[in-house]
């Protein structure tokens, strides 16, 4: 296995066309673990008490090889972005958006305890007809263009350097319409991971660091919550941060 990354590395550093997306999901969702679970009740709650609005377009930045939180986003949304870097993660993604796994039929019968997701009867119709997945760079997303949005295990989990998880979550949000519900999910503390025989970085954050970066971004109706974590899914971190709230009114 590659040597443990350093400070220094960047985003840019990282083979991300060599992400191992079977890997991945056969090592974190292979079935649903606790701290999952209370992170789709959370977010199901948050994006079912704001679901009388009119649908909308959707995003989940840098969404890799997890559908659930565009899973949560359906019922708000008649189109979903699924916008991802890595070319091994695009594939796995227009794969299972045409027909997901079985496995994945655990994380949306969590959804499916309340409405609006009720009135979804069939949720892989739903994710063929409204989800479409892009070849993306969480730098480069465009402004003020979705109505909701999700970023998962991203900002954090992409760079060593600071000032990049800052960029990258001031990108999420400025990529979101004013107002604009979202949930967003980090590692707390990591120090980094290892994907397949990669190692790949991380910038350690809490749940002051989150709250903090997104109350500069004019964020409202935050709430920052810890996710304990009683059987970790690996070493080098200290369980998971849940973000919901509604996009600032940043200008430029």
């Amino acid at each position: 296995m590659p040597a443990v990354q350093t400070d220094a590395t960047g985003n840019a550093d990282c083979p991300w066309d060599e992400f191992d997306p079977e890997w991945y999901v056969d090592h974190n969702y292979a079935e649903v673990r606790e701290d999952d679970r209370r992170i789709i009740q959370m977010i199901r709650n948050f994006f079912g008490g704001i679901a009388d609005q009119p649908p909308g377009r959707g995003i989940d930045v840098g969404a890799g090889p997890n559908l659930y939180p565009t899973m949560a986003m359906l019922p708000l949304c008649h189109e979903v972005t699924l916008w991802e870097r890595s070319l091994s993660n695009v594939s796995w993604l227009n794969r299972q958006v045409k027909d997901y796994s079985a496995s994945w039929d655990a994380f949306w019968d969590l959804l499916a305890h309340k409405r609006p997701y009720t009135e979804i009867e069939d949720p892989r119709q739903a994710l063929r007809e409204r989800a479409r997945v892009r070849k993306g760079d969480i730098y480069r997303l465009g402004r003020r263009q979705w109505d909701v949005g999700t970023m998962f295990f991203v900002a954090e989990s992409i760079t060593a350097r600071r000032k990049e998880f800052q960029h990258a979550l001031e990108q999420f949000i400025r990529a979101l319409k004013p107002r604009a519900p979202f949930a967003a999910a980090f590692m707390k503390n990591s120090t980094g991971y290892a994907v397949s025989g990669h190692r790949f970085p991380a910038v350690q954050v809490d749940e002051i660091d989150v709250e903090r970066c997104l109350s500069k971004l004019e964020c409202t109706s935050l709430k920052v919550s810890q996710i304990p974590s009683a059987t970790p899914l690996r070493t080098g971190y200290e369980g998971m941060i849940l973000a919901l709230g509604r996009a600032g009114n940043l200008k430029g």
